[in-house]
């Protein structure tokens, strides 16, 4: 039998030590546990971690709308495909956010050198008591009125003439509605013209100081700074002698020698509401297809010499309507419809033959909605060529060939269709053919801008600084 044998009662230290290595063998188990565990599971913890650090940057890089509503490209190669859906249409229209305005100001600083605009207040008679015609905001003329209310909410306004590089004369003279037919009558418009420069230039010392060349008007209507409807008679009166030396917003532009044209001018689109746009898309199916191969609607004469001997568009739009109004693939209407950009937003092609002058509302509202136009005007110069690269999203066929319509859109449908409507559907594309309320980086007002900003060399503020 083994005797077990106490302590002796003066080894205190004894139990203390004891107690010590009990409690740090605990700890040292602990610890081995607590390793074993975070061996076991650091990492799924690394990979949670690097999940919500990427996910919170890229929510931080988009804009709010961009997080509601993601962006999604897709085809339209056929009638069973789909459409762009809203989040992106409402997207490209909405032209920018605070954030990625202070992020573009060194660019816009770049781009419009500083650019000041002088805007004169005229009175009613010249521009406001013509607003009492709703269609005056609307018609597709109205860019007249769109960029004048855009540039008096502009960062380029200025409210002292002695530091602006332009000034801006706005007189609207594409609201005068004829009550017969309902179209615009310009017959007035020169001599409003010149009894607006008569006042600007007895009130104001800056008409006469450079005969008006740092001076710009809008000339939106068919023939632009002819103010005429008629190409014959436009030719024959040609550009107000009073105006020769300014500058011409104006929808009319072709690439040769044409008396309209022979004055300093810039080539704009005409006037579509980004509300119509929005209400077209938001009406139309979310996931609807494309069923409509080729599109146009308007005046398609039967016999197209039908006003005083004229012929109008050139007789294009007869030869298409004569060669294709039997063709199934072809929807072609000769009547008004006020929903037609509802017909638009179904088609693959949209047909944009020249009517009495060679451009047309059909570019912008077949661009914005994604259905490529075929444009049929000889010669024709489209607006804002650094912003829009008209080549690859848009068709030009000659107006000879419009015979030819249906073998030349069959050749494309089978090469590079695919491309031209992903390119389309570039939200900078829509955006530069668009006026806005007010001025948005990259709309069509910021396009005229920055096309002023390339003629500062007729400021003359900036001549009589570089002169000192």
């Amino acid at each position: 039998m083994v005797e077990l044998k106490r302590p002796p009662t003066n080894s205190r230290g004894f139990y203390v030590r004891m107690r010590f290595l009990h409690s740090n063998g605990k700890h040292n188990q602990r610890q081995a546990q607590d390793k074993s565990f975070f061996r076991k599971y650091y990492k799924w913890v690394l990979w949670l971690s690097l999940s919500f650090y990427f996910f919170s940057s890229y929510l931080l890089s988009q804009s709010p709308k961009q997080r509601l509503n993601p962006l999604h490209t897709t085809s339209f190669a056929g009638s069973g495909s789909t459409h762009s859906s809203r989040a992106l249409f409402e997207s490209s229209l909405s032209l920018s956010n605070s954030s990625s305005t202070r992020s573009q100001e060194p660019k816009i600083d770049q781009e419009l050198r500083g650019l000041k605009i002088y805007v004169y207040e005229l009175p009613p008679k010249y521009n406001s008591e013509w607003l009492s015609n709703e269609r005056c905001r609307t018609h597709l003329f109205a860019s007249e009125v769109a960029i004048h209310r855009a540039l008096l909410t502009s960062d380029v306004r200025t409210l002292d003439p002695q530091e602006a590089d332009f000034f801006f004369v706005p007189v609207y003279v594409s609201c005068n509605f004829s009550t017969t037919n309902g179209f615009p009558a310009i017959g007035h418009a020169r001599s409003l013209l010149l009894s607006a420069v008569q006042l600007i230039s007895s009130e104001h010392p800056f008409w006469n100081r450079s005969s008006g060349s740092d001076h710009v008007f809008v000339a939106s209507h068919d023939y632009g700074a002819c103010f005429h409807a008629m190409e014959d008679r436009a030719i024959a009166d040609g550009v107000p002698e009073f105006l020769k030396k300014s500058i011409i917003l104006q929808t009319f532009g072709v690439n040769y020698d044409h008396p309209c044209q022979d004055v300093e001018h810039v080539v704009i689109p005409p006037y579509i509401p980004p509300e119509s746009l929005r209400r077209t898309l938001e009406a139309s199916p979310e996931n609807g297809g494309r069923d409509i191969w080729a599109f146009f609607r308007g005046k398609m004469e039967v016999h197209p010499k039908n006003i005083s001997g004229r012929f109008y568009s050139k007789a294009v739009r007869s030869v298409i309507w004569h060669k294709y109004g039997g063709d199934r693939r072809f929807y072609l209407r000769r009547h008004r419809f006020a929903g037609y950009q509802s017909e638009i937003v179904r088609s693959i092609f949209c047909l944009c033959p020249l009517g009495w002058a060679p451009w047309s509302p059909r570019l912008v509202e077949s661009v914005v909605l994604g259905c490529v136009p075929v444009v049929i005007a000889d010669g024709i110069r489209l607006p804002f060529p650094d912003a829009v690269p008209w080549p690859e999203i848009s068709l030009t066929v000659a107006e000879r060939d419009a015979v030819r319509l249906g073998a030349i859109l069959d050749r494309v449908a089978a090469t590079n269709l695919s491309a031209i409507q992903r390119k389309i559907w570039s939200p900078e594309v829509r955006r530069a053919l668009l006026f806005n309320d007010c001025v948005e980086y990259g709309d069509a007002t910021w396009q005229v801008l920055r096309s002023l900003a390339k003629k500062l060399d007729r400021s003359h503020r900036r001549s009589r600084v570089y002169s000192q």
